[in-house]
Parts: C-alpha cells; sequence; structure tokens
C-alpha cells in the first residue's frame, strides 16, 4: 500500500452523475467503432488487398462512413470527460481538507504505468501514457479564468495547423526518427511490408505478439509527434476542466438554452466539414498535410461537441427511462473496459487466439465491435449490481488513496 487513510476517498456512488457515466459508455463505444478496425488487421492491409476483399464495396461506404461520424470524435469526448474528472477529484480533495494535488499526481502515475503495460504488453494504440502525461500539466491551469482556459485551449488546438504548415513549407517530418527506430527493429525479427497485415494473424506464441507490440510502440510515439496529438489532448483537457469547474454537468436543465447552440452549431459547422474532411482522407489529402489538419480541426471538435449536447438533451427529455442506467454502466467502469476491448480484439483476431484477422472486411469489423461493446453494457451492467467499482478502478484508486477499499456494495 501507498500509506494510511487520509480521510480522502473516491466519489461515492451517490455522488456520481449519470450523465458523465452515460457520456464515458457513449465514448467507449465510439472508440471500440474506431479501433477495432486495428485489430482486426483490416488497417495494415495495402490498398489493392482491400480492393480484392469480397465485402470492398460495402468496406468503401463504411470507411466513408467512419471517417463522417467516428474519427476523431470520440477520443475529443473522452478527453473533455476526462478534464472534467480532475476538476472533479481537486474539488473532492478540497472539500475533504486534504492535498488534492497530490492525490492527483499519485492518480496520473499509476495510470501512467497502466497505460505503460498496456501499450507495451496488449496493444500499441494506447492513450492512457499521452492522457496521463498530459494531465500533469493541468495543475498550472488551475487559477486561470475561464476564459484564459478557453482561450489557451483554442491556442492548442490550432497548434497542430501551424506545425503541419512549417513542417509542410519546409519539407521535413517531425517523426523520422521514430520512423527509422520502427523499421531497424522490424529487420531484427523480420517483421516486412509483406507479412506485416498477417504477423499477428499467424502468431503461434505470445513471444510473436510481443515482437510485435514494441514496434507498435515506435508507430504509436510517431502518431503521436506527426498527428501533434499532445496539443490536441491538452486543448480539450483544458475546455473539460473549464467544463468541470463550473459543474455544468450538474445542471443540465439550467443549462439547456447553451446546450441547444452548442448541439445546432456544433451539427451544422461539424458535418459538412466532416464530409469535407471524409473526402480529403479518402483521396490521401490532395490539399497537403496542413490543410487536412485544419479541415480536422475545423469539423472533428465542433461535431464531438454536438454529440456531447445532444446526448444531454436526449438524457433531460427522458430522464426517467430505467434504459439510462443499463447504458451508463460501462462508463461507471470505462478503465476496464477500455482495456477490456483489447484482450478481447486479441482473442478474437490474432493467431493465439481465434485467429480471424485479416481475413474480414471493415464491415464486418464494425459489427464485431457493435458486439464487443453489447457484451461489455451487459456485463458492466451486472458487475455494478454487486460490486461498487470496475476491476482496474478498484485497484487504481486503492494504489490512489492509499487504503483499503470494499469492493462489494
Amino acid at each position: 500500500m501507498l500509506g494510511q487513510g487520509n480521510g480522502i476517498a473516491p466519489v461515492s456512488g451517490k455522488e456520481r452523475y449519470v450523465i458523465l457515466d452515460l457520456l464515458r459508455g457513449f465514448a467507449l463505444f465510439g472508440i471500440c467503432l474506431a479501433n477495432l478496425p486495428e485489430f482486426s488487421l483490416y488497417t495494415f492491409k495495402s490498398a489493392e488487398q482491400m480492393a480484392a476483399m469480397p465485402s470492398a464495396g460495402m468496406d468503401h461506404i463504411v470507411r466513408i462512413l467512419q471517417l463522417l461520424l467516428i474519427d476523431g470524435k470520440f477520443y475529443t469526448i473522452f478527453s473533455l470527460l476526462f478534464g472534467i474528472g480532475f476538476s472533479i477529484i481537486i474539488s473532492h480533495a478540497e472539500e475533504k481538507g486534504s492535498n488534492g494535488f497530490r492525490i492527483f499526481y499519485r492518480r496520473m502515475f499509476i495510470l501512467l504505468f497502466i497505460g505503460f503495460l498496456h501499450i507495451m504488453l496488449l496493444w500499441s494504440g494506447d492513450i492512457l501514457m499521452l492522457y496521463a502525461l498530459m494531465g500533469m500539466l493541468l495543475p498550472l491551469f488551475r487559477r486561470m479564468s475561464d476564459k484564459g482556459l478557453l482561450c489557451s485551449a483554442g491556442i492548442f488546438l490550432l497548434l497542430p495547423v501551424l506545425v503541419d504548415g512549417i513542417c509542410e513549407l519546409a519539407g521535413v517530418r517531425l517523426s523520422d526518427p521514430a520512423v527509422r527506430l520502427q523499421w531497424k527493429y522490424c529487420n531484427l525479427y523480420g517483421i516486412t511490408e509483406e507479412n506485416f497485415c498477417v504477423w499477428l494473424r499467424d502468431a503461434e506464441s505470445y513471444r510473436e505478439v510481443f515482437q510485435f507490440l514494441i514496434q507498435g510502440a515506435c508507430v504509436r510515439m510517431q502518431e503521436f509527434i506527426d498527428g501533434n496529438r499532445y496539443f490536441k489532448v491538452l486543448g480539450l483537457f483544458l475546455i473539460g476542466f473549464c467544463v468541470g469547474r463550473n459543474k455544468f454537468y450538474a445542471d443540465i436543465q439550467g443549462k439547456l438554452p447553451s446546450i441547444r447552440k452548442i448541439a445546432l452549431i456544433g451539427l451544422c459547422v461539424g458535418m459538412p466539414l466532416s464530409g469535407l474532411y471524409a473526402w480529403s482522407g479518402m483521396n490521401s489529402h490532395p490539399w497537403g498535410n496542413a490543410a487536412h489538419t485544419a479541415i480536422y480541426s475545423m469539423s472533428v471538435y465542433p461535431l464531438g461537441f454536438s454529440y456531447v449536447a445532444l446526448i444531454c438533451l436526449l438524457w433531460q427529455r427522458f430522464s426517467e427511462l430505467k434504459v439510462w442506467k443499463l447504458l451508463a454502466a460501462p462508463g461507471r467502469m470505462a478503465l476496464s473496459n477500455y482495456i477490456g476491448q483489447s484482450v478481447i480484439g486479441m482473442i478474437i483476431f490474432y493467431g493465439i487466439g481465434f485467429g480471424l484477422g485479416a481475413g474480414i472486411g471493415l464491415a464486418a469489423t464494425e459489427l464485431f465491435a457493435v458486439g464487443i461493446f453489447l457484451f461489455q453494457l451487459i456485463f458492466s451492467f451486472l458487475w455494478i449490481k454487486f460490486f461498487r467499482f470496475g476491476p482496474l478502478e478498484w485497484i487504481w484508486r486503492m494504489l490512489t488513496y492509499g487504503k483499503c477499499l470494499n469492493l462489494r456494495h
């Protein structure tokens, strides 16, 4: 343990806001839809291999819908919720008269370690390490005004456009060292472009999976650098922190005019530009990376915000429905479900499991994603009936608060 109890404990079930759990569950569904094509090894296929699949026509339509409605939107929601969570952790700690920052940093270091284990042992597409590292910067903005927070967030969200523009003019890629390191490692273990999309499907032991995951960590580093993901995440964290600090989620009824505006503006701006973003993505960024990044920024964030607003409006309008408890259940154990999606994906698609990877198209992959989330939804609902936390949440909280917590209700 980390020490004796210090008078502070996790938020109790009675203190939870259903709308936040509902949004987390919704974000998890979208993340499953976004991530499973990589788990199924579909995204590792060449354009020729994709076109040769029997489901190529349907896959093409699904890919357009994925870019239009899914890509970037759900990690936007998850990042907003992380910022809101930060504000709740600090306010809860201060109410108990304890050092909120000490608790927060302990929580972040543990999350960093969980993310490290995730990226090294299960899936190279991990986001938790980046969340933990960027989250450690949030206390620096704690005393900033709401206007200052939103202005800072806007700057961070627009910086990727500037960085990509400069790199494009200079003809450089910031991630070149990571790319060289990746292929140096691949050559060492015989991972080539020819066997890249079937390596995991044909893996006969976890050792082979682990060899692939090591180079996958290099790829992830490359993605974070090329995509300027750190700026984007920090900007979204700051918006979420501003929302959380003002307890926007605690008075949905009183904030209805603002929520309706966010939903309307987000849809009117985000949907047409997401169509443009989808076209650009399907045509290999014909205007260049900087233009594609600009379209991403102007489409993904407004549409992601509108998703949040629409869920809030539905929840407020039909708050008496009991189905919300079912839909919110995955969000109450979001960490367990996020890691769980990686475990399930490995079992279904890798050679050490059922080995279905690289054999199905994008449309079938997304049907698997829906099935996986439905399983998680039912499992989470049943689990929460008997336990206070998800299994990983329980461990995370005990390490964070330095005390043994009762798992059962």
